[in-house]
C-alpha cells in the first residue's frame, strides 16, 4: 500500500474501528444495559472509542499488507440481560457485523461506482481492512468477538472461567500472530476470498 493510499484510507480506518464499538454498545442498550451510554461510549465520537496502541498497530499492519488492530472495549454488564450468555453472543457479534456491512457498501462502490484510480485503490483497501477486521474480531479467543459468540454453548461455570481469560487473550493472539505469521497470512487471505466471492454474489458483480 502507498503512502498516498493510507493516508485517504486513514479516515474510513477511524471511523470502521468507532462503528464497531458503536455497534456493541448499541446492542448492549438496546438489549437493556445501560453501561456504555452512560460511559459515553454510545457516540459517534472516535476519540470515545479509540484506542492508541490498538490504531497504531492498526496503521502499521496495514501499511505491511496484513491490517489488524482493536479499539477501547465497550463495557457491559451481563447482568442487565435476560440471558446473559445469549445477550452477550448478541453484542459480540454486532461488531463484526457492522464491519461487514461497511465491506459490503465499499464492494458494491468499488463493482459498481465507476471509480477509478487512487480513489477505487482507497475502496478496495478499505473493503479488505474492514473485512479483516470483522475475521479477525470472530477469533474465538477472549476477549475477542468471537469467544463471546462461542459462549452461547457454554454452561454458566466453563462461561465464568471462560471470560476469566481476557486480560491473557490478547497476548496469546499476539503471540501466535508473529510465530506463525505465514499461516495466519494464508488463513487470513483464504477466509478473504471466500467473503469476497459471497459478497460478490450479494452486490451483483
Amino acid at each position: 500500500m502507498s503512502l498516498e493510499t493510507f493516508l485517504y484510507l486513514v479516515p474510513i480506518l477511524v471511523g470502521s474501528l468507532t462503528l464497531h464499538e458503536l455497534a456493541h454498545a448499541w446492542v448492549a442498550w438496546k438489549l437493556g444495559d445501560p453501561t456504555a451510554k452512560e460511559q459515553g461510549r454510545l457516540t459517534l465520537n472516535p476519540i470515545a472509542h479509540l484506542d492508541p496502541l490498538g490504531t497504531l498497530m492498526f496503521a502499521v499492519t496495514a501499511i505491511a499488507g496484513v491490517p489488524f488492530g482493536w479499539a477501547r472495549p465497550v463495557p457491559v454488564n451481563p447482568r442487565y440481560f435476560r440471558r446473559a450468555r445469549e445477550g452477550m453472543a448478541l453484542v459480540g457479534a454486532a461488531g463484526p457485523a457492522m464491519n461487514f456491512a461497511i465491506a459490503l457498501v465499499c464492494l458494491a462502490l468499488y463493482r459498481h461506482g465507476g471509480f477509478t484510480g487512487e480513489a477505487l485503490r482507497v475502496l478496495e483497501n478499505a473493503y479488505i481492512v474492514n473485512v479483516v477486521l470483522g475475521l479477525f474480531n470472530l477469533i474465538p479467543v477472549p476477549p475477542l468477538d468471537g469467544s463471546r459468540i462461542v459462549g452461547i454453548v457454554m454452561d454458566d461455570g466453563t462461561y465464568q472461567r471462560w471470560t476469566q481469560l481476557d486480560q491473557y487473550g490478547m497476548l496469546v493472539v499476539f503471540g501466535l500472530f508473529f510465530v506463525f505469521r505465514n499461516e495466519f497470512t494464508t488463513v487470513l487471505t483464504d477466509a478473504l476470498d471466500f467473503v469476497t466471492r459471497a459478497m460478490d454474489v450479494l452486490v451483483g458483480a
